[in-house]
């Protein structure tokens, strides 16, 4: 169990969650001398910077956009003096890639990982009725014993330059929202639910975790807000009648309340909205409440102009309607956790997610996107590097499925992306990343992560450790591209039998299947980068897909173009989109708009 509560901030009666966001102090430390000239305690020429938010594409040079090592957050908070009988926490949506809080100078927690929240305990450190400083210490370097993989190397000037081995840039800082969260001392620090249809009624099974001993309740309210079901203890059970359930494009929600009583006093509350419903695999499908669904949609980024990967509600909402517009039901967090409002937004809409924890870049190449399907072999998980590597692997699997275990949008989890899984290495490395999966999630979610083509039906370790196995496939564009796309068809077809000649009887889903293409660019007849080759493209893939019945989903790569590292094979970014970076449509959209309200 985590030695902290990854509960979302809520106000209530009990609690106080005070917003942080705004402008912050920052500072670069490329010399590494921060701690040894006391930055903890004030930074001495520092900058503004907006919080939440990347730094890099908000400056001019490059130095400073490509900045890599050390850097610094200040900020000054008033802390009520009423406050006192309370337990106070400041809470970062993430923190990217490792932190060191500190309060009025004194080093409150640490944090390795760059997309999961980073809490700390300050009671003990906070002046009641004064102001208070919050500094933080950033590192955004890349190695091969943390996730996201990559390496860090430095140039003849003495920088330092990220080399990720993904094809996303490094964008860091604190991206997510920050707030300073005041608790009882005795609280609720965790809850989960499942859930049993029995016919017309529901069974919610909960649990509820506390750092005390007195009585807990548990209250079921409908959007009416009205009680439909209540019991008290940490753990039990309720029955739901009449239950309505939480649908696929038609969300409903419960609102869950759970209570410690000091016999008629109120010692702690939190609440939080829930959906029931349930997730299984049948066979060949994918079932929601018993109904087997088609899953449409993408694999994205958080990613936007000038605020990099920060979380903002505007760009959350665009992306939405864009997904309701073109017909889609799913996303994948590719590749990584996202900001919590994503999943909230999805438990209001009716969005499945398949939730991707940041194993990506197990590959030693910083051009995976074109090592993939080349046979390619780094002998990845041979290195010296790897049990420091599971170590921070098995921290971010628990670390998401706290946090997002209750979201009802959440149908999957994906423990890797494009890794090497031809050894028997691989398989020995991602077994016990698996078997924490299944231990953690108490509603038993399918299991899954992304394979490139070098994982093979025939020489692959690691597919059977998969619920439902999840394929990114490049025929037509990496492999066999432009006016090979006829030869691209039947290569894909081949290994598409070689799939179904394995007699599996679980379903496949396409996570990735795109084509860099430029808005500006039409050509008769097409070429490669044309808006009528990506139509194309994405023809010849829905013909070879619906050739197998046990191809159950499609998300392609990506909804939107995204900023990756410089290269030549990159025009200010990946163009996979299809929608541009501004949220603009590509011709494809009305391809994949027809193709998906067709299906419905």
């Amino acid at each position: 169990m985590l030695n902290f509560s990854e509960l979302y901030p809520c106000s209530n009666q009990v609690r106080t969650a005070y917003s942080l966001d705004g402008m912050w102090k920052f500072q670069f430390d490329p010399e590494e001398k921060g701690l040894k000239e006391n930055w903890q305690l004030k930074l001495p020429e520092p900058v503004s910077m907006p919080v939440p938010a990347s730094f890099s594409d908000f400056f001019t040079t490059k130095e400073e956009r490509d900045y890599c090592g050390d850097f610094w957050y200040e900020t000054e908070v008033f802390v009520p003096e009423d406050w006192a009988k309370q337990k106070l926490e400041i809470r970062f949506g993430s923190i990217t890639h490792r932190a060191f809080v500190y309060c009025n100078g004194n080093l409150a927690a640490t944090h390795e990982g760059g997309f999961l929240p980073v809490v700390a305990s300050v009671t003990d450190y906070v002046k009641f009725g004064e102001l208070n400083s919050f500094v933080i210490k950033v590192n955004n370097e890349l190695n091969e014993e943390t996730i996201p993989c990559g390496t860090t190397m430095v140039l003849s000037d003495g920088r330092k330059l990220a080399k990720p081995y993904f094809d996303f840039f490094n964008y860091s800082g604190i991206q997510r929202s920050v707030w300073l969260v005041s608790k009882p001392e005795e609280s609720i620090e965790d809850f989960e639910v499942d859930y049993e249809l029995n016919g017309a009624d529901a069974v919610v099974r909960y649990e509820i975790k506390t750092n005390g001993n007195h009585q807990v309740s548990f209250e079921l309210f409908d959007e009416e807000k009205r009680l439909v079901a209540k019991s008290t203890g940490r753990q039990g059970s309720v029955t739901v009648e009449r239950a309505h359930l939480w649908n696929v494009g038609n969300a409903y929600l419960y609102q869950a309340v759970m209570r410690i009583w000091d016999g008629e006093k109120l010692i702690d509350e939190y609440s939080s909205k829930i959906g029931i419903r349930t997730v299984k695999i049948q066979g060949k499908e994918i079932q929601i409440n018993g109904q087997p669904v088609y899953l449409k949609g993408f694999g994205k980024h958080e990613d936007f102009e000038v605020i990099g990967r920060g979380f903002n509600w505007g760009v959350l909402k665009r992306d939405f309607e864009c997904m309701k517009w073109i017909g889609a039901n799913c996303f994948r967090t590719s590749h990584y956790p996202y900001a919590e409002e994503w999943y909230q937004f999805a438990d209001e809409e009716g969005f499945l997610i398949i939730d991707e924890v940041p194993a990506v870049g197990m590959m030693r190449s910083t051009r995976n996107f074109a090592a993939a399907g080349t046979g390619q072999y780094t002998g990845f998980f041979e290195a010296p590097t790897v049990p420091n590597l599971q170590k921070a692997h098995l921290q971010a699997v628990e670390e998401m499925i706290a946090r997002d275990k209750n979201h009802p949008s959440v149908i999957a989890w994906s423990l890797f992306n494009e890794p090497e899984t031809t050894s028997k290495q691989s398989k020995d490395y991602f077994t016990p990343v698996f078997d924490l999966a299944r231990e953690l999630d108490p509603q038993k979610r399918p299991l899954t992560g992304a394979f490139e083509k070098n994982s093979q039906p025939e020489i692959c370790q690691c597919y059977q450790l998969c619920d439902m196995i999840c394929l990114n496939r490049y025929y037509g564009w990496y492999i066999k591209g432009g006016p090979e796309l006829v030869d691209a068809r039947e290569a894909f077809i081949t290994e598409m039998n070689k799939w179904k000649d394995k007699n599996l009887n679980i379903p496949f889903i396409f996570t990735e299947f795109g084509t860099d293409t430029m808005p500006s660019e039409h050509k008769l007849p097409s070429i490669m980068w044309s808006q009528e080759y990506q139509d194309e493209y994405l023809e010849m893939n829905f013909e070879v897909f619906d050739q197998f019945d046990f191809v159950q989903g499609e998300l392609v790569w990506n909804f939107a173009d995204f900023q990756t590292t410089e290269g030549i094979m990159r025009v200010n970014g990946n163009k996979k989109g299809i929608f541009n970076r501004i949220r603009q449509p590509k011709s494809a959209a009305f391809v994949l708009k027809a193709r998906w309200e067709s299906m419905d």
